[in-house]
C-alpha cells in the first residue's frame, strides 16, 4: 500500500430478530444519490479512537434507535474500494438487538425484515452484500 493512501474501515451488522430473520435498511437518495445498490445492511464509518465494537452499538442506534445485545460476532471482511490515495475496508459483523426500529430519515427511507434468500432475490441491493452472498459467506447464519 502506499505510504499516502488513506485506509479507512467501516463497521457492518446483520441484526438477526427472534425469527431468524435479518434487518435491512433501504438507503436514501437523496443523501446516497451514487449508491448503485441501496438495500444495506446496518453501519457506517468508525472513529479511529474507539473500539469496533462501540462503533457498532453507535450505528445501530443512529440509524434504527435498536440497542445491540450480547457480543456481535465478526463473519466477514472485504476489500470494498481501492483507489488512488484511499482504501476502504467492511467489517460485517451477526448480533441482536433489541426494541423498535426507529429509522434516521436521512440516512434511510424504509427498513425490513427478511431472510437471506429474500434479500438475495432483490434487484437493488447493495453490491459489497450481494458479493457476501453470491461467495456464500453467510450460508452458515441462514
Amino acid at each position: 500500500m502506499a505510504e499516502n493512501t488513506l485506509l479507512q474501515v467501516e463497521v457492518k451488522i446483520l441484526l438477526k430478530n427472534k425469527d431468524g430473520k435479518f434487518l435491512f435498511l433501504h438507503r436514501s437518495s437523496k443523501k446516497y444519490p451514487d449508491a448503485k445498490g441501496r438495500w444495506d445492511l446496518v453501519g457506517g464509518k468508525i472513529d479511529s479512537d474507539t473500539p469496533l465494537e462501540e462503533d457498532l452499538r453507535r450505528e445501530i442506534k443512529e440509524e434504527t434507535g435498536l440497542k445491540l445485545i450480547g457480543v456481535p460476532r465478526l463473519v466477514a471482511a472485504q476489500g470494498v474500494l481501492r483507489i488512488m490515495g484511499r482504501h476502504v475496508i467492511r467489517l460485517t459483523y451477526l448480533g441482536e438487538a433489541s426494541g423498535k426500529v426507529v429509522l434516521a430519515a436521512a440516512e434511510s427511507d424504509k427498513s425490513g425484515w427478511f431472510s437471506l434468500d429474500e434479500i438475495g432475490r432483490f434487484d437493488d441491493l447493495d453490491f459489497y452484500l450481494k458479493e457476501l452472498l453470491n461467495k456464500r459467506v453467510l450460508d452458515n447464519l441462514r
